[in-house]
């Protein structure tokens, strides 16, 4: 038999009885030493031998701060980490922002419009198309992953950047050009977050509105392939294609607007809190801000729908959304839930801004199956969707023009 690390399931909230005897914190590299070596991971067989880390700047042995619900925080290896999170516990890892909880002057819940820009919204929802995201997320789901610890996320992250700049030279209305900018925010792990920004006209109101997404992917063991079509190759080329649109349509919006693609969101939603924080220290307001991360799957057998998360999020912005897709869209929302730290959202909620989720289903009907795994892909069913995919587009669209108004050029 191959030598191999077992990772039992968690029980409770005690991790270090489950790992003591296979791992020792700070020895994670010596135990994972020689060419056969395997880790079992949730009944799963991983290549765990130095070759497969290739690539990678992950220490398994590094030490974490982790918050999970309703617990205090506590350290923990980054493979405790991985083990936490296969076993589908939700946490942020608060390490590099530890005092995020909070750290947003109360700014309150703004008040919100009724859907009334009928005519604007849906001229530009008649130019969105699925060829545009069907091209970006084939080459996007060919990097053997985009974990954001990885030399493939960063390389990913570097090529949808170049993407976002050529689209927007191509796209953007020429009197529109010099509202525009688009930058990294730096991370200390090599992928960065991406910030696409258009200038709002008002003199008076600097509220942003976001509309965001997570550019990294993960397998279970994170040294494994992760195409990462869904989870949340989706989501970012969803709201590009809205971008993409809204600029064609020379969109100058009242108050700024911002797309964001986060990085290392499956590490503990490290790349969002990390830009929250930094708005929110910075003192800046959001108006409103929201998450697209898996925006493809329509389960066979079951009603196509739009899943807006009603835990965790501002009931008020989360309403005016359900009223967007009543409005402009031509799938039914459901209610549903996805419980703590799920998605991006959850950091600038964490940092006092209200900010919603809305996902491809009713939780209970999404990908589940296959995100996190090498089947994450474009191929692996018909009921990968990008016709789906284009409602949550519209819906982007709708969420931009409602929200921060549309000035003249």
């Amino acid at each position: 038999m191959k030598p191999f690390i077992l990772l039992f399931p968690l029980v409770g909230g005690t991790f270090a009885a489950s790992l003591n005897a296979y791992y020792k914190p700070g020895n994670g590299q010596r135990v994972l030493n020689g060419p056969s070596d395997e880790i079992i991971l949730n009944g799963q067989t991983f290549d765990a031998s130095p070759a497969a880390m290739n690539g990678f700047s992950l220490d398994l042995a590094e030490k974490r701060l982790i918050q999970m619900e309703g617990k205090d925080p506590i350290w923990m290896t980054e493979l405790e980490k991985i083990e936490a999170k296969a076993n589908g516990i939700r946490f942020f890892d608060i390490t590099d922002n530890p005092t995020l909880d909070g750290f947003a002057s109360v700014q309150g819940t703004p008040t919100y419009p009724t859907p009334r820009a009928y005519e604007q919204v849906t001229s530009v929802i008649k130019t969105l198309t699925t060829d545009g995201p069907r091209k970006l997320l084939e080459k996007f789901t060919s990097y053997w992953t985009r974990y954001y610890r990885s030399e493939t996320g960063a390389e990913s992250q570097k090529w949808l950047l170049s993407q976002i700049e050529e689209i927007t030279a191509e796209a953007a209305h020429p009197q529109l050009r010099g509202l525009i900018s688009i930058d990294e925010f730096p991370h200390s792990w090599g992928q960065n977050t991406i910030i696409a920004r258009i200038n709002g006209s008002s003199l008076t109101d600097d509220r942003i509105v976001i509309i965001a997404a997570h550019l990294d992917s993960t397998n279970m063991w994170p040294f494994s392939p992760a195409p990462g079509a869904d989870d949340d190759g989706s989501g970012t080329v969803t709201i590009l294609e809205s971008y993409r649109a809204l600029l064609a349509a020379g969109f100058k919006p009242k108050r700024p607007v911002e797309f964001h693609w986060y990085s290392a969101e499956e590490g503990g939603l490290l790349g969002s809190q990390a830009v929250a924080k930094s708005y929110a220290a910075r003192e800046l307001k959001v108006y409103a801000m929201s998450q697209y991360d898996m925006t493809a799957w329509v389960k066979a057998g079951v009603r196509e729908e739009i899943g807006v998360i009603t835990d965790y999020v501002n009931p008020t912005l989360t309403e005016v959304n359900k009223q967007l897709i009543d409005a402009y869209l031509d799938v039914p929302y459901v209610e549903t839930e996805c419980g703590y730290a799920c998605s991006d959202h959850a950091s600038w909620a964490k940092a006092g801004y209200p900010s919603i989720f809305t996902i491809e289903s009713a939780f209970k009907h999404a990908n589940l199956a296959n995100i996190h795994s090498a089947r994450d892909r474009i191929d692996i069913s018909e009921e990968f969707s990008f016709d789906h995919m284009l409602e949550f587009s519209k819906l982007a669209v709708a969420f931009a023009i409602e929200l921060a108004g549309w000035d003249k050029l």
